[in-house]
């Protein structure tokens, strides 16, 4: 076979459309070399040459489909973070495609397990068997002038959905393209979306990622994908049409479908760790490349990972190639696969540069500074499982966070907890608290009440403990997030009262995420009822159970036309997505403050109000001619009044309507007491009273006299 020396870069297998050229950095091996797949035949090529520790061949005869690997040799040193063995094939860490998954085997392993000396051994058997091949893929694709939608952060409502579970089940997606990348751009589902009215899809990990060996044992699998071995190759079981590159394309074709209608897609990805685990875990890629460079080790014994995610080792941010391939794998997806942002699972582990969260580590220098990543929707899960990890409010500018303070304040008030009308009102009106000081928007807050991790919100008010069981870990696993008030019953009923009870704080729930300041995430499903029958951590739950059962957007239609009226109420009204914060005072011309906070007997909240534990109900009205905003052409933002009334106490309170300019009147927009939303007008008079159901909330727009 001819070979000539080829390039340091770029990294990985690239094909130029004449050859190949292969890349591999490896600080510390001692020799590589590139192993080609034929049917059952392997040949390894030496890659002799080597510039600034990157390994690199060109061989004119490849082309794309070729199946390809790597041997790397060196020290087998555990104690000194090297761990070296040829024996084992290795994934590319820059792999455009991976043909096939993992067949579970000893032979996987660079040690010999069962052996007295554990992971100090060292197995000499070769893993090409049980290891699936990396692909050499045509990046050519016709995009036919696709436009990202560029949807600006305060007008986007975010959609956490799973590629598999999203259509396994979906009757409109024809049956061979259920769960596949191909499924989500079918007709049935670009239509659903567009008619929910959500701006961006966030899909749940599509890197390639391993079946954890536990698991698959158990007959279970690592659904989520929270287990990434490849940051630049599609996940390869979300395939329809072919494992040797065709997944590329398919992705492709995904994205194009979804930005033709308008939709954003966000990749939830997992740079914090890898799917090759601890100290005794498989040698997949990384650890067989050099492990020393890529991962964090332990500085009293480099035989140890330093685990700040909890999956047994953590990606060394300290060292510049790591870091290079975290930032060649953001610009990859968003240059060649057209993707509209990431949300960065466990983010405060990428800023760890020492032990420390460092909130301006490399990685977030690096970021801003990009001309490409830069400009994409950047989002953190503002902590990991280390000290100090917890980090809401403190990620850099360009950054918005998952708001766990706003998720876990809304849901007590919604159970009835007392003390929370002060903090409640930071979080309905974008958590200025956590993000103002810094420089950064209402936006940078992302609002949500249930994500994939817990329950789904039918069972948030349906369930009082987690059941787990179907996981086979004796339900110790996931944790007790259930904050629902005693309705009475432990999961499924048909008693009327209970079932109207829990539709009611399902309603409350989706209003408040719908109308508070922030950009809202909806998880997938929740809009008509899903279930997951209690198990909130569902992980490893390939089937049925974390499936969405499109049969209950029937049963549920009521609660979906009722998400889908808040989000044409937020989508419509500038003023339930500010691109900056209240000021709670009188703005310009304006004979009103832009936010007032009132309580039921129609007086302003005092400074003692915020501080009594009993109160548990709120009035808030939004000023609509003091948003203080301007639009592209430079004109003033203008929008209605609204007044909006939370009752979090577990009885029916009167409250006075707020006074209203002569003779403008209050009309009822919804209440949560009612599954349909008022149909004929409802007017009420100024400082008119209004009794509000128990655990409810209802919002009121204010009509002038020339709207009669």
């Amino acid at each position: 076979m001819k070979k000539y020396p080829g390039r340091p870069y770029p990294l990985g297998a690239t094909w130029d459309g004449s050859g190949t050229n292969f890349a591999l950095f490896s600080e510390n091996a001692a020799r590589v070399e590139l192993c080609l797949f034929d049917g059952g035949r392997e040949k390894c090529v030496p890659m002799a040459e080597q510039t600034d520790m990157v390994w690199h061949v060109y061989l004119p005869d490849v082309r794309p489909g070729q199946l390809y690997g790597y041997r790397v040799d060196g020290p087998y040193a555990p104690r000194e973070g090297h761990r070296f063995n040829r024996a084992k094939l290795l994934l590319d860490p820059y792999a455009k495609a991976i043909a096939g998954t993992i067949k579970w085997s000893d032979e996987l392993f660079g040690y010999t397990i069962g052996h007295q000396d554990g992971d100090l051994s060292k197995d000499e058997r070769d893993s090409s068997p049980f290891l699936p091949k990396c692909v050499v893929v045509d990046q050519t694709f016709d995009w036919e002038g696709e436009a990202p939608p560029r949807t600006p952060w305060h007008k986007t409502l975010i959609y956490e959905m799973h590629v598999k579970g999203f259509t396994k089940l979906h009757p409109g997606v024809p049956e061979e393209l259920r769960g596949t990348y191909a499924g989500l751009a079918a007709p049935a589902v670009i239509e659903y979306l567009q008619s929910l009215g959500v701006t961006a899809v966030e899909l749940m990990p599509v890197h390639q990622f391993v079946n954890d060996r536990h698991l698959v044992e158990r007959g279970l699998s690592n659904y989520w994908g929270y287990n990434s071995i490849g940051f630049f190759a599609p996940e390869v079981s979300y395939a329809s049409r072919g494992v040797e590159g065709q997944q590329v394309a398919e992705f492709k074709g995904m994205v194009k479908a979804l930005h033709r209608a308008g939709i954003e897609v966000i990749l939830d990805v997992v740079y914090n760790h890898t799917g090759e685990g601890s100290h005794l875990g498989p040698t997949l890629c990384f650890r067989g490349i050099d492990n020393s460079a890529y991962y964090r080790l332990v500085d009293a014994d480099r035989r140890y990972y330093m685990d700040y995610t909890g999956t047994g080792n953590s990606l060394n941010m300290v060292h510049p190639r790591a870091l290079q391939l975290l930032m060649d794998s953001l610009r990859y997806w968003v240059l060649m696969m057209h993707v509209d942002g990431f949300r960065f699972d466990l983010a405060s582990t990428l800023a760890r540069e020492l032990h420390e969260v460092d909130r301006l580590g490399s990685f977030f220098d690096i970021i801003h500074q990009d001309p490409v990543i830069s400009q994409v929707k950047l989002i953190a899960e503002p902590w990991d499982l280390g000290e100090g990890g917890y980090q809401v409010g403190n990620f850099p500018v360009l950054w918005a966070e998952w708001n766990g303070e706003y998720r876990d304040t809304v849901r007590r008030f919604w159970k009835g907890d007392g003390g929370q009308a002060a903090t409640l009102a930071y979080r309905l009106t974008g958590s200025s608290d956590l993000y103002e000081s810094t420089g950064r928007r209402p936006y940078a807050s992302i609002n949500f009440i249930t994500a994939h991790d817990g329950f789904t919100l039918r069972d948030l008010v349906s369930y009082h403990f987690k059941h787990n069981e179907a996981n086979l870990e004796d339900n110790r696993d996931g944790i007790e997030d259930n904050i629902s008030w005693n309705c009475g019953a432990e999961g499924p009923t048909d008693d009327p009262a209970i079932l109207a009870l829990r539709a009611r704080q399902q309603r409350n729930f989706l209003a408040t995420l719908l109308l508070s300041q922030g950009v809202p995430m909806l998880l997938a499903g929740d809009e008509f009822g899903r279930t997951q029958q209690g198990n909130n951590n569902t992980y490893c739950q390939d089937n049925e159970l974390s499936w969405l059962d499109w049969k209950l957007a029937e049963e549920n239609k009521d609660l979906l036309e009722f998400t889908g009226f808040l989000i044409q109420l937020f989508r419509k009204h500038p003023i339930f997505r500010r691109r900056r914060f209240f000021q709670g005072r009188k703005i310009r011309s304006s004979d009103v403050k832009d936010l007032t906070w009132f309580r039921p007997d129609g007086n302003e909240m005092s400074d003692q109000d915020w501080n009594e534990s009993f109160v548990r109900s709120l009035g808030l009205r939004l000023a609509g001619d003091a948003i203080e905003e301007v639009d592209h052409e430079g004109n003033r933002v203008m929008d209605d009044t609204f007044f909006w009334v939370l009752n979090g106490h577990h009885e029916p309170l009167t409250f006075t309507l707020p006074v209203a300019p002569e003779p403008a009147s209050w009309e009822l927009v919804f209440d949560t007491r009612e599954y349909e939303v008022p149909q004929e007008e409802r007017r009420f008079e100024a400082k008119s009273l209004f009794e509000a159901e128990a655990r409810s909330t209802a919002l009121f727009r204010l009509q002038l006299p020339a709207e009669r």
